[in-house]
């Protein structure tokens, strides 16, 4: 069913810039139409930071209309979000000022369009985000290269709150004071909130204003919200601090703007923050719509101009896929091995939504930790508790888990640590947030670690046998969680016992033999072998979930009775499975090895919506299929 959704087309913006001569009331009126493309962006996408990006809105506003130099020119004032949810509302801006195409108001989180995530590989995005922390770091080498070039510009970062749990934004801060780089004006977003829930309830930050100045820095503190408040910060900074670096602690209210979204909205006592990610529903979509439009004609209004006139349009909202989730499902299992296993602490890097953590914190209050977005401090931590004789489960996506402290996981393998890890939202899809989040290097970064299984369940029965089987290894253990509904495919293959480096045929066919591990995959195999079925090409399905080890005997069965063997992974080719198995069936030295094939990723990952991005990529069932196809040469049972 189609929803009617409007937004503002960018002539709209230019009146409210030509004809609105207040530079405060013109600043809040500009915020407040971006928010209104932002909602509308975000709800046709289906997903999106809205928080974020309504507590960013004003000082965004402020910096691109007043405070930036020829933001948009080569040589000119740069501006960049080191924290990057708030990227939905940064494109409207930049939309409205004709930095970006129109179009592409249309096409955030679509292939092609614009990621849910600041993507340098669109006009007047200076910088990437990661794992978080980055960006005071980017912005100092910014300057230096400045220097050297001979270029005057001025640096902007904006920074979450949260985000300053992050151990590198401390690093970055003496060598700006060291090196005199009155350049740099960092503003922090202190929305108080992070990810779902209170910042002073994870890991409070104490005396910002205190910390910066320790350093050098100078310190100004102004509502990030208002932007009188915004104007005068600016004005000290300018005046009094033109020498040294800065920062402007902005408070902020995440999801400001209107009361459907603001934090202040939130009933006490409640601990999470419902619009951290992912689109309204459609009766707090109108209700904020209208808070928008009222306030930005308000102002209009003030000043003798006309309301609003908004464009609308008719379409249909991406469909929320069914089927159970396996975070949610791993959450419930670790919980009942818990009761019982006594050993086993819980600890969460600011995910304890998305990585199925409340039913454990809410059960075993005492032995779960939260650590804040923090991994390389929750990860040495986890081997502190193992050293002590219990058995600790880290959890959080997979792109930051097995990136920021592979330094970490190392040295507890170097200590004969088990720790279990675990990295959910792992692999390719969900694409929308972008390649930030999309998790395709975790086999290879952490496949060599001595002592570390890499385990990756097929469904909701594998994985309730995988918390089972970390729990009573003897090894370190990477559980690998894809974070999409499981298809009906998936869930119909149950699970067999685990046996480490044995997999399962889950399709029988002929002597063309695919190997694929995880939801993902053996989805988009099964579906390929029944397009491949109606050419009369039987093609045998095996799952193998594990991404590091392989039974040398189990392979050679396998071997036996295939022509042609393709190894398909959600991962990138190199240091993945497909090497792993390739290099096994080399080193058996059978007299006869089937021809050999693996299928992933050669690239960055792109953003977009689930079928998009796996087709685009390969690995969708139509791709398979195509590639297997071409692949093929006659069988002995032809």
């Amino acid at each position: 069913m189609n929803t009617t959704l409007a937004w503002l087309p960018a002539d709209e913006f230019t009146r409210i810039l030509n004809a609105i001569p207040d530079r405060h009331d013109r600043s809040k009126a500009f915020a407040d139409a971006a928010r209104i493309n932002t909602l509308y962006s975000i709800m046709r996408a289906g997903s999106g930071h809205l928080g974020s990006s309504f507590s960013a809105a004003d000082t965004v506003a402020w910096l691109l209309l007043e405070e930036m130099r020829s933001p948009f020119e080569p040589d000119g004032d740069i501006y960049f979000s080191s924290k990057g949810h708030d990227a939905p509302g940064l494109y409207a801006a930049l939309i409205a000022l004709g930095a970006l195409p129109e179009d592409k108001l249309h096409q955030l989180r679509r292939l092609g369009g614009l990621p849910g995530h600041p993507d340098v590989s669109l006009p007047h995005m200076h910088a990437n985000t990661g794992s978080l922390g980055m960006g005071i770091s980017k912005a100092k080498g910014m300057i230096l290269a400045d220097r050297l070039i001979g270029a005057d510009r001025r640096v902007y970062v904006l920074t979450g709150d949260g985000e300053l749990q992050e151990g590198q934004n401390w690093e970055a801060l003496a060598g700006a004071v060291h090196r005199g780089m009155g350049e740099l004006t960092v503003i922090v977003d202190h929305n108080k909130i992070q990810s779902d829930t209170w910042v002073a309830d994870v890991s409070d930050l104490g005396d910002l204003q205190a910390k910066f100045a320790s350093f050098g820095w100078a310190v100004l503190r102004c509502d990030g919200n208002s932007a009188q408040d915004l104007d005068a910060s600016f004005r000290l900074r300018e005046k009094e601090y033109a020498g040294r670096p800065a920062v402007i602690i902005a408070d902020t209210v995440k999801g400001a703007g209107c009361t459907t979204f603001a934090a202040t909205s939130m009933p006490e006592g409640e601990w999470r923050y419902r619009f951290h990610s992912g689109a309204p529903v459609l009766e707090d979509y109108l209700a904020a719509r209208r808070e928008l439009v009222a306030s930005v004609d308000e102002l209009l209004g003030r000043h003798g101009l006309a309301p609003l006139a908004l464009t609308t349009t008719e379409t249909a909202l991406p469909a929320k896929a069914a089927g159970p989730k396996l975070p949610e499902v791993y959450g419930r299992a670790l919980v009942e091995r818990a009761r019982t296993d006594k050993r086993i602490v819980a600890l969460d890097a600011d995910l304890i939504l998305d990585t199925g953590l409340i039913p454990f914190s809410e059960a075993l209050p005492d032995r779960f930790i939260e650590c804040g977005i923090a991994e390389q401090d929750m990860v040495s931590m986890a081997g502190g508790l193992a050293s002590r004789g219990l058995l600790p489960f880290a959890h959080s996506f997979s792109c930051f888990l097995h990136a920021r402290p592979n330094e970490q996981m190392y040295t507890n393998a170097s200590e004969r640590r088990k720790v279990v890890y675990v990295g959910s939202l792992a692999g390719l899809i969900p694409a929308a947030p972008g390649h930030s989040h999309q998790a395709v290097r975790d086999i290879s970064a952490l496949g060599a670690i001595p002592g570390l299984v890499l385990l990756e369940p097929t469904n909701s029965a594998e994985t309730e046998a995988a918390v089972a089987f970390c729990a009573e290894t003897d090894t370190s253990v990477y559980l690998r969680l894809v974070s999409t509904p499981m298809s009906e495919e998936a869930e119909s293959l149950g699970a067999q016992p685990l046996e480490t480096g044995r997999g399962r045929v889950v399709r029988q066919g002929g002597q063309r033999v695919a190997i694929g591990s995880g939801p993902i995959v053996l989805t988009q195999l099964l579906r390929a072998a029944n397009l491949l079925a109606a050419e009369g090409v039987d093609l045998t399905v095996v799952a193998l979930p594990w991404l590091n080890r392989v039974d040398t005997a189990w392979l050679s069965e396998v071997a036996a009775g295939a022509d042609e063997l393709y190894v398909v992974e959600n991962h990138y080719t190199h240091g993945g499975q497909a090497d792993l198995i390739a290099r096994a069936l080399l080193e058996l030295g059978a007299d006869r090895v089937p021809s050999f094939t693996g299928i992933g990723l050669t690239d960055v990952p792109l953003c977009g919506t689930e079928a998009e991005v796996l087709d685009a990529h390969g690995l969708s069932a139509d791709k398979l299929a195509t590639r297997i196809r071409a692949g093929m040469r006659p069988s002995r049972d032809s």
